[in-house]
């Protein structure tokens, strides 16, 4: 059984979390530049299987896009391409910033950690994977 790995995507910043092998505990990854997201992936499944890719999907409360829908966009385009035997599912990620820097509160950082975008990029994807996670197992 390989990972599951999401992709928190952003215009500048994307962060990314993966689970464990059998795919029960998501853990933070990193944080990388948007742009180079295709490239780290094709180096990352050189050594770990990835099963399948989960992207947040940024959306208003009616369900219209955002200013973060493009870059989603793109990068789903891009994974499908470059990916086509990994399965790709969209999430809805409203909140999922909100929830990091809430997390990162809750942990004790200090305001300057906290304000630390790739660190908030890297705990939102890993929110967007236990949401996922929850939400296919069941509970």
């Amino acid at each position: 059984m390989g990972r599951i790995m999401a992709i928190d995507v952003g215009g500048k910043r994307t962060g990314i979390a993966v689970t464990d092998p059998l795919q029960i505990i998501a853990t933070g990854l990193t944080t990388i530049e948007a742009h180079t997201l295709i490239e780290f992936i094709k180096i990352y499944i050189k050594t770990e299987q990835v099963d399948r890719f989960v992207v947040g999907w940024p959306t208003n409360w009616d369900d219209t896009p955002t200013h973060g829908t493009p870059h989603a966009a793109k990068a789903i385009q891009l994974l499908q391409k470059n990916f086509p035997s990994i399965p790709l599912e969209k999430i809805d990620e409203r909140y999922t910033s909100k929830m990091a820097k809430d997390a990162l509160l809750e942990m004790g950082l200090k305001k300057k950690d906290r304000r630390d975008k790739k660190l908030v990029d890297e705990v939102a994807a890993v929110i967007l994977l236990q949401e996922y996670l929850r939400s296919v197992q069941g509970s």
